[in-house]
């Protein structure tokens, strides 16, 4: 990835000066009291004791957006030895460990310089429990360090507050940065933790292959968070314990060996009482495709990187996609091939969602019985009946369950009252007050005693057809567009909104904001009505490879966040003015 800070450096033309710190002083004071615009003069690079200081971009109001404002400290100045970059991992979480600490150190000083508007301001991203690559911080090949971060620019009313600025970019900033984005600051022992714990981590990833399996969670591991608004761990919480005929020993490379639960590929049912921890269960293993930081205690807790939650999404659009092994013979005669709905129903959306999701290459799908469509998971031989099979055009899901495992896609769900999956599954664990236990003899018994009809599907078993292709619409997504980031709730594109507020692995604001950059670039580089939507985002997934976010932006580098690949389709498959065709 090239050094993102240098390469702005070089191509902002707002960026022209190049003087020390003291240079900087002065033009701060002879600006002092002008009104707010004047500050604009102050764009360009700085060498400062211990660092660069570029101002990127200048607010143009201070109530506008804050100023964009980076440092680049040389390999020398930051003193990161080569462990901490040597691989994808540890670079990946080492720039974590730096962001992390520069959040804290700048929230002590952030707004103390007084002013109006967002005076004062100095923040950049704010991670969560996971951890996510980030244009905020980069660590270079030879251990220099690049940071962006956002400034208020202090204003009297509009006029320049140049004495606070002063006070900001040469009291305050010298002061994060060095006890943040450098060896010492960060400190070498947060930083080998979480080296090590990137090691151990990807470690697990490498058994979850050798040994067929999609999740891994470790003995001790805590699972309940602490509330509904918070993902921080839940204090006194029951830890994780692997039934015996279930647990495995992993060796890895710093903790040594580490016992746990390996789920297998196959089908796996959670099943329990209500309030006794099935859903924290799909929680944590839905949010193992990303890693954690050390205590959260979820840092063991590994999942297939590919795994995708599915629920239904009453409303939701859906653009020429294939339905068909779940929906067939609808009587309006609508293509259930090309299944084309601006307002989806709960059974719909979910087959749309199965069907998007193993496009964009799920291997593992995971489902909770509470926010799924009852018609399309189950249908009992009482309904079977009174209203013919022949009458239903919905496949349920539990009929086509075992047509997946031969596709060798694996499903983790989550049944609180669909007993008839116990025949399907290979797998069942029961949580009783947080503790689980392995149950599948007792269900396959219950089932031979009781008996069990799985219904068959009416039609052959077909994967859905993957060759979807966005027509073209630059005029939707031309130069002029206007995107606005709603955080979790997804973006605005103009005025349409693309909602991933049921997109559950989609965890951060600045990804979200990402993904407006993604269908931006797709709208005006790849989608030509000849590429396959898969093409298409394998075109995105390389440039970002190659060239890093923030090539996404063509002026001041945003704040975002790495994204997966399974969330830049869902959303394209969200926004709902974008066509798409396959060939008949």
């Amino acid at each position: 990835m090239r050094d993102v800070m240098r390469r702005n450096e070089m191509k902002h033309d707002e960026i022209k000066k190049h003087g020390s710190g003291e240079d900087l002083r002065a033009a701060l004071r002879a600006i002092d009291g002008r009104g707010y615009p004047a500050y604009k003069s102050l764009a360009g690079t700085y060498i400062c004791p211990g660092y660069q200081l570029v101002i990127e971009h200048v607010q143009g109001d201070p109530f506008a957006s804050p100023s964009a404002v980076g440092v680049l400290l040389s390999p020398a100045e930051s003193g990161l030895p080569a462990w901490t970059h040597e691989t994808k991992a540890r670079r990946t979480v080492s720039e974590d460990v730096l962001t992390r600490a520069f959040a804290a150190a700048a929230e002590e000083v952030s707004f103390h310089a007084g002013g109006s508007g967002k005076s004062g301001l100095i923040g950049s991203s704010r991670p969560g429990q996971e951890v996510l690559e980030r244009t905020c911080c980069h660590i270079g090949d030879d251990g220099s360090v690049t940071f962006h971060l956002r400034m208020g620019f202090p204003a009297d009313g509009r006029r320049v507050r140049a004495r606070s600025l002063e006070k900001m970019l040469f009291e305050f900033l010298p002061s994060i940065v060095q006890r943040s984005l450098t060896f010492g600051g960060a400190g070498e022992k947060t930083l080998r933790s979480a080296c090590d714990l990137a090691d151990d981590r990807e470690a697990v990833l490498a058994a979850l292959k050798e040994k067929g399996a999609v999740a891994f969670i470790a003995d001790g591991s805590v699972l309940p968070r602490e509330s509904g608004v918070s993902q921080r761990p839940l204090p006194h919480a029951v830890r994780f314990e692997s039934p015996d005929s279930l647990a495995a020993t992993l060796r890895l490379p710093h903790r040594g060996e580490v016992r746990g639960m390996l789920i297998r590929k196959g089908i796996t049912l959670i099943v329990g009482g209500g309030y006794h921890g099935k859903s924290t269960i799909l929680n944590a293993i839905s949010l193992g495709v990303y890693p954690h930081i050390a205590g959260d205690g979820r840092e063991l807790v590994v999942t297939d990187p590919t795994a995708v939650r599915i629920r239904s999404e009453d409303g939701r659009s859906i653009s020429c996609t294939d339905v068909s092994p779940f929906i067939g013979h609808l009587p309006d005669g609508s293509d259930s091939v090309h299944f084309l709905s601006p307002n989806a129903s709960g059974s719909t959306s979910q087959a749309a969602n199965v069907s998007e999701a193993l496009e964009a290459g799920a291997k593992t799908l995971l489902i909770d019985e509470d926010t799924s469509a009852t018609n399309f998971m189950m249908r009992d031989a009482l309904m079977n009946a009174v209203v013919p099979r022949e009458s239903e055009p919905i496949t349920p899901f539990i009929s086509r369950i075992g047509d997946l495992k031969k596709a060798e896609v694996s499903v983790i769900l989550v049944a609180g009252s669909f007993g008839a999956y116990f025949k399907v599954a290979d797998t069942v664990i029961r949580m009783d007050a947080y503790r689980a236990s392995d149950v599948t003899e007792k269900a396959k018994e219950a089932v031979r005693a009781c008996g069990c009809e799985v219904p068959e599907a009416a039609d052959p078993w077909h994967l859905p057809s993957f060759d979807r292709r966005p027509l073209p619409c630059r005029e939707l997504l031309g130069d002029r567009v206007k995107m606005k980031n709603l955080g979790l709730e997804g973006f605005l594109a103009e005025r349409e909104k693309v909602d991933l507020r049921y997109v559950g692995q989609l965890i951060d604001a600045e990804q979200s904001e990402t993904l407006a950059s993604c269908l931006l670039w797709l709208g005006r580089n790849a989608f030509d009505g000849k590429r396959t939507l898969r093409e298409c985002v394998c075109l995105l997934m390389e440039k970002l490879e190659r060239e890093g976010l923030s090539s996404l932006s063509h002026g001041t580098v945003p704040l975002i966040a790495m994204p997966r690949e399974q969330e830049i389709f869902a959303a394209v498959d969200r926004y709902r003015r974008l066509r798409m065709q396959r060939e008949k």
